[in-house]
């Protein structure tokens, strides 16, 4: 058999309502596409607004590493408007099903900031010294304005040492945060994996988030 060479240019779109009307359903990133971390584009906004007044459903999808109503607190915070969106589901979201259903353990050392404990707190997990621990889940680091993927070297050797899995809440690399570059739990999870260590990824671009996205999107949708 022989292929057949594609010869078609891609189109480049200028607005997103020129192929709007062939879709219910839309999927947007948060960051970079909603936001940059601050505040909301305007001109994103708008085109979800524009959608969702022609009957589409939006839902919002994002690598946070949090729980979808933590992410909606930043929103708020931020001033992003409710009527550009239907549904948000994040990273978090899928991380802590995982963690819920008993997947990782119950005692696992935890690695993130303050603001990351939503995923975790509330379930029947004990925070665990990594000597002892099952698993590692990783939110982000513990202090992402000073800290770099170089200072979590032992948590890697240590970890890869015993074999244990870990499980990274957001995939992520780095963030764009305004005009300020950050490292995320995917930097972390990156060099555990390099170390030879079994890594689980939750958010974009790996299945759970996915099946999650998807079954909200039935919902508005069915």
């Amino acid at each position: 058999m022989t292929a057949t060479p594609v010869t078609a240019t891609p189109r480049i779109l200028d607005r997103f309502e020129e192929i709007s009307a062939g879709y219910d359903v839309l999927l947007c990133d948060l960051w970079g596409c909603y936001h940059n971390g601050v505040e909301p584009y305007p001109a994103a906004v708008a085109a979800l607004q524009a959608f969702r007044r022609q009957g589409g459903a939006v839902v919002l999808l994002t690598n946070a590493p949090r729980p979808s109503g933590a992410v909606k607190l930043h929103l708020d915070a931020m001033g992003a408007p409710e009527d550009s969106y239907d549904a948000i589901v994040s990273s978090g979201d899928a991380t802590r099903a995982e963690l819920a259903a008993g997947r990782f353990g119950r005692r696992i050392h935890i690695v993130g900031a303050d603001r990351d404990r939503p995923v975790w707190e509330g379930l029947d997990l004990a925070h665990a010294p990594l000597e002892e621990a099952e698993s590692i889940l990783c939110a982000g680091l513990r202090d992402d304005s000073v800290e770099t993927p170089a200072d979590y070297a032992d948590l890697v050797a240590g970890g890869v040492a015993r074999d244990l899995p870990f499980a990274c809440a957001n995939p992520d690399i780095v963030v764009d945060r305004a005009e300020a570059r950050l490292w995320c739990a995917g930097a972390i999870a990156r060099d555990y994996a390099a170390a030879g260590g079994r890594v689980f990824y939750f958010g974009k671009p790996h299945a759970p988030i996915y099946h999650l996205v998807l079954s909200k999107a039935e919902t508005l949708r069915p």
